[in-house]
């Protein structure tokens, strides 16, 4: 998801401008949680959490739409849909492991540790719960699966402008890492995570636009070509 010529910076005071959408009563009870579990403050290890949890979604629509492929081979709408919503999956779960890199990497070059929510098997309870739910919001509303995860997105983004804005120290800490640089180009620890939190819009976007609602979708220069409406 590496679009050249973007204003990083622009696009980061953006996000920070832009009012958060209107969760629904499940989303606000979900991050409510999550700060309770893990405390109100955006750390590091907290997006670390956050990012273990975003791929959650798109690995369970991948599959689905695959066993619906198999399934419906006959039909080439259904087919067609379901290849497209499953290619658009499998490259959102990648780029939120790439997410997952980069804080790994920002936390080893700080030193910084783990924090206890961390710890195994914690989080692989809640990622197995999350997985959960995800399947069987799918199960009974596609739809509205898609409708939540463009709110966990739109929080995600709203995380990430705020933890830049927190850490100024990061525009003037340099990108040594090749991991990380072949992503966006980041040169400072800043631009890197303004890329993440680009990122976070773009799959929102895309999940608005699977739920059928173009009209929330947040336009700006240089942002990646539409996709139709594949969900069924």
């Amino acid at each position: 998801m590496e679009h050249a010529g973007i204003d990083l910076k622009k696009e980061q005071q953006a996000s920070l401008a832009r009012p958060k959408y209107p969760y629904s009563p499940a989303a606000r009870f979900f991050f409510q949680s999550m700060d309770l579990f893990t405390g109100s403050r955006t750390t590091l290890g907290k997006a670390k959490l956050i990012e273990m949890l975003a791929g959650v979604p798109y690995r369970e629509w991948e599959k689905r739409q695959r066993v619906r492929m198999t399934r419906r081979h006959g039909d080439e709408g259904v087919v067609r849909g379901a290849r497209e919503l499953a290619g658009w999956a499998r490259e959102a779960r990648s780029n939120e492991y790439w997410h997952l890199l980069v804080i790994a990497e920002k936390m080893r070059e700080d030193g910084a540790r783990d924090p206890w929510y961390l710890t195994r098997p914690i989080p692989q309870m809640m990622v197995a719960g999350y997985a959960a739910m995800e399947w069987a919001l799918s199960l009974v509303d596609i739809r509205g699966a898609f409708l939540f995860n463009a709110e966990f997105e739109d929080h995600a983004e709203h995380t990430y402008a705020e933890l830049v804005r927190d850490h100024a120290e990061w525009e003037r800490q340099p990108v040594t890492s090749e991991l990380v640089r072949k992503h966006g180009r980041a040169e400072t620890w800043a631009d890197a995570f303004r890329r993440i939190g680009l990122d976070e819009r773009d799959h929102m976007n895309n999940s608005f636009r699977f739920c059928g609602r173009d009209d929330w979708v947040v336009r700006y220069a240089g942002m990646p070509a539409e996709s139709d409406d594949a969900s069924s």
